[in-house]
């Protein structure tokens, strides 16, 4: 078998990373412009991360690297692969995630993952919400605001996350994103869209713990792996309980690491399987396919509620890095090597190849 790969690379930086101690204070403050990497780069992968699933993947077939860029097209011609492993986050609007889905339906090649459609919808917040709210999924209360419309005082009860609608990898997302009041939710909201040109999603803040639980497979054949549980309570004083842009990219360095996840999750039965539950009817109302990573948070009375669906989840390959969707795995006892070779059965199984 032919196993065509895409993915895009991070471009190489050439400032020198901040050392943001974990044991500093967040009210002295990182932001985006302190990060070792370019924030509009934070999904892409990096070679070492590429090369380790190249050689994973080497393992179940004869590998043709293609990248994600304008030569694509003519690539696929060209090559032909029997399957694609698509890790393609794309570049540009809010359905960047869809551009290489679409080519490769386009060429009737078949691939991983999620389809343009599934990719589009869960890479847009506010989109997601809504299919979960019209399937009956808790998640959290929001509004959306596109640029130039700013939310009045009164739509404001409580605490409120403030999130750029189509981004990932907790781009726009940190430690200011958390407002308590309406002036500085309405401050945020301007923020966002003047620095990332898109709507706003003001979400109901929740305050109880936060998972994430990782999945592989399709339809009766859907496997969750054990829940991660995401510590709020290793990040530097005066932060938010919120596993942001800051926690991910500057205060979790080599040299100071953050020991965010709790893998497995030290939970108790009724609760596993309402998370297991509740991440598998995520999956399959947003169209997920092969494998996606759910998460979820809990309110003030325990009750579990969906924040994003990550249909194209991050991997990394290193065990000591905060990569959750390989952690899960592990505590599974499943190896990275094999998570990655699970996604190539579960689509080859879906296609009946």
């Amino acid at each position: 078998m032919r196993i065509g790969f895409t993915y895009n690379l991070k471009p190489a930086l050439a400032a020198t990373p901040s050392r943001v101690k974990a044991d500093g204070d967040a009210s002295s403050s990182a932001d985006e412009s302190d990060s070792p990497i370019d924030p509009h780069f934070a999904e892409w992968d990096s070679e070492e991360t590429v090369d380790a699933i190249a050689d994973v993947l080497s393992r179940a077939g004869e590998v043709v690297r293609l990248g994600a860029g304008p030569d694509l097209p003519e690539l696929l011609r060209a090559e032909r692969p029997d399957l694609v492993f698509n890790m393609a986050e794309g570049a540009g609007e809010r359905s960047r995630e869809a551009h290489v889905p679409a080519l490769l339906e386009f060429y009737h090649i078949p691939y991983t993952g999620g389809d343009a459609l599934c990719l589009a919808l869960t890479l847009d917040k506010a989109m997601t919400k809504r299919v979960l709210e019209a399937s009956g999924i808790p998640t959290p209360a929001f509004r959306s605001y596109e640029p130039g419309e700013l939310p009045a005082p009164s739509n404001f009860d409580g605490a409120v996350i403030v999130k750029p609608v189509h981004e990932g990898s907790s781009i726009g997302i940190g430690n200011r994103s958390v407002c308590s009041s309406a002036p500085e939710a309405t401050e945020r909201v301007r923020e966002i869209h003047e620095e990332w040109q898109q709507a706003a999603v003001v979400e109901r803040f929740l305050t109880g713990r936060e998972f994430t639980c990782a999945m592989v497979g399709n339809n009766s054949d859907l496997r969750v792996y054990p829940p991660v549980e995401i510590d709020f309570d290793v990040l530097p004083q005066g932060a938010n309980p919120v596993y942001g842009f800051e926690a991910k990219w500057i205060w979790d360095q080599p040299w100071a690491p953050l020991h965010m996840f709790r893998c497995p999750a030290d939970i108790e039965p009724a609760l596993e399987a309402e998370l297991i539950e509740m991440a598998k009817a995520a999956f399959r109302v947003t169209g997920c396919r092969d494998w996606a990573r759910i998460d979820l948070r809990l309110d003030d009375d325990g009750r579990a509620h969906v924040l994003e669906v990550n249909a194209l989840p991050g991997v990394l390959p290193d065990p000591e890095q905060n990569s959750c969707y390989p952690k899960a795995a592990r505590a599974a006892g499943v190896s990275f090597e094999d998570a990655i070779l699970a996604v190539i059965d579960a689509a080859r199984a879906r296609y009946g190849l």
